[in-house]
């Protein structure tokens, strides 16, 4: 009997470009304190929110990722057209069918694998896990992930836990072969037992079955989530670290997810990072924007010039599930 023949791209797989699509309403607190109640000084302080984005109201997660699609393909020099799959990573895409990421794939021209992928706020670090999986083992040999959400479509608008933090866009990543190994081995995991903490708070059917009833939204149990991300994300970042064979010391950016400046600061803080590394506070001016937050936080650093090509990055998603995924990457 014939063995299988595992096909290979190369010795590594990398980040070779990187794209990022914020809306142009800008929301500050002002305008969410009106709406939840919260004094804005008290959601600037308990936050760390400056401002977020809003999408406009004919601009959709689709219209958002391609747009942050286009800019990473570009920033990687890679035509889409070789692009052999494209991953979206989203919690707040509302058709039910067909995926999103194939539509992308229309959109951008190509005739590429496509499917979706929903591990809310770690689902970029866990599309960037598949898609090196995918570069490394020659299924595609360049893959699109994409991270892209309007939250405000899955949030009360006057909720005071939700609606403070919350926003929209899209940020998006070219993955494909490279010599070295530029994406570190990933660690991931979940906890269903807690999977209330952060959920909707009852299935579309249920809106379906009783037309008078409110249009589902996502609730999130905002203190137990904190004492959760603070206590447990510390020890997932080390392991990370001890996954790619590097210590806090290699590093050049910590990028985690932008929830909230507290958390971020207090999980700094616990990790003990030497004061040279980059910390990416991209929420203070863009909100939460779940599975969008880590690489519109690497493009902010980009943009800015915070981190230059080649420097190493920890990058930390957590959030509903709950879910979490960390791995150490090279910047493009």
């Amino acid at each position: 009997m014939r063995g299988l023949t595992l096909r290979t791209a190369g010795d590594g797989a990398g980040i070779l470009g990187i794209g990022a699509y914020r809306p142009h309403r800008v929301v500050g607190n002002e305008e969410v304190a009106a709406r939840t109640g919260r004094a804005a000084e008290w959601i600037e302080r308990r936050t760390g929110i400056v401002e977020r984005r809003y999408a406009a109201a004919d601009e959709s997660v689709i219209d958002m990722a391609v747009e942050a699609a286009r800019k990473a393909a570009a920033d990687a020099g890679i035509a889409p057209g070789k692009i052999g799959a494209v991953v979206l990573a989203s919690m707040s895409y509302l058709k039910q069918s067909p995926g999103g990421a194939a539509e992308i794939a229309g959109r951008l021209g190509i005739h590429a694998a496509a499917f979706d992928l929903n591990a809310a706020c770690a689902g970029f670090c866990y599309g960037l896990a598949v898609a090196a999986g995918m570069v490394r083992d020659g299924s595609a040999r360049y893959v699109l992930v994409v991270g892209s959400e309007r939250m405000t479509d899955i949030v009360a608008p006057d909720d005071p836990s939700a609606a403070i933090l919350f926003a929209d866009g899209a940020g998006a990543v070219v993955v494909g072969p490279r010599d070295g190994e530029g994406i570190g081995p990933v660690v991931w995991g979940s906890d269903g037992s807690r999977a209330g903490l952060i959920a909707h708070d009852a299935p579309w059917s249920a809106f379906r079955d009783d037309p008078a009833r409110a249009w589902p939204v996502m609730r999130m149990a905002g203190p137990e989530v904190f004492r959760w991300a603070i206590e447990e994300m510390p020890a997932v970042a080390r392991e990370a670290l001890d996954a790619a064979g590097v210590t806090a010391a290699d590093l050049d950016a910590f990028v985690p997810h932008q929830a909230n400046l507290r958390m971020i600061e207090t999980i700094t803080q616990r990790l003990g990072l030497p004061e040279h590394v980059t910390v990416a506070r991209d929420v203070v001016h863009s909100g939460n924007t779940s599975a969008a937050s880590v690489p519109l936080a690497v493009a902010r650093l980009k943009e800015l010039g915070a981190v230059g090509s080649g420097g190493l990055a920890l990058l930390v998603g957590f959030g509903a599930g709950l879910t979490w995924g960390a791995q150490v990457v090279r910047l493009p």
